[in-house]
């Protein structure tokens, strides 16, 4: 496999330099899959709209759907950053790797959204009628739905972006759900 190094911001268009400084002062530094989209000069900009766009899905519940969707599609870049995000979102590790598992005993709602983002993902957007039926029944909306559907395609071109490239994992490392004891 090539070696993708992580872009430095010298080595990036004026344009991300500019979201390189924005993202440093946001957080503290520019994570390394971020700081690999940078490798275009339009691509950072676009993912970070995408990702920051408005939706009707609270923090706590996108990251449900990033734990689900990325546990599914094997992103342990992603699985690490969401676990530090969860965590920054009052999840407990437990809960975290419930949610992985594409479950929620610790809340109905979330169960569903759970459910459903781990299907959609599994299914490629086949959606098993009885999971849309109890994301439904759990009080979501049609308007959820496709910002779930949305947020399914954001977090998978992440997942994509790092299994392509393998760069260095810059989180502490999320542990394997096969290992977790929940």
């Amino acid at each position: 496999m090539s070696t993708f190094n992580v872009p430095t911001r010298e080595d990036v268009s004026e344009n991300n330099q500019a979201i390189f400084d924005n993202l440093n002062k946001a957080l503290g530094f520019v994570p390394n899959l971020y700081a690999t989209y940078a490798y275009s000069d339009t691509a950072l900009e676009n993912y970070l709209n995408f990702a920051n766009a408005k939706t009707s899905l609270s923090a706590k519940e996108k990251e449900v759907v990033n734990l689900a969707v990325s546990q599914v599609n094997n992103c342990l870049y992603c699985l690490s950053a969401h676990t530090a995000i969860g965590k920054m979102n009052g999840f407990t590790e437990s809960q975290i790797l419930e949610l992985r598992a594409g479950e929620a005993s610790f809340d109905a709602k979330l169960d569903a959204l759970a459910k459903l983002a781990k299907n959609v993902t599994e299914q490629r957007g086949k959606t098993d009628e009885a999971v849309l039926e109890g994301f439904f029944a759990a009080g979501y909306t049609k308007g959820n739905l496709i910002d779930v559907i949305s947020l399914v395609g954001d977090k998978t071109i992440s997942n994509y972006v790092h299994s392509t490239t393998q760069v260095p994992i810059d989180f502490p490392e999320a542990q394997p759900l096969e290992n977790a004891t929940v």
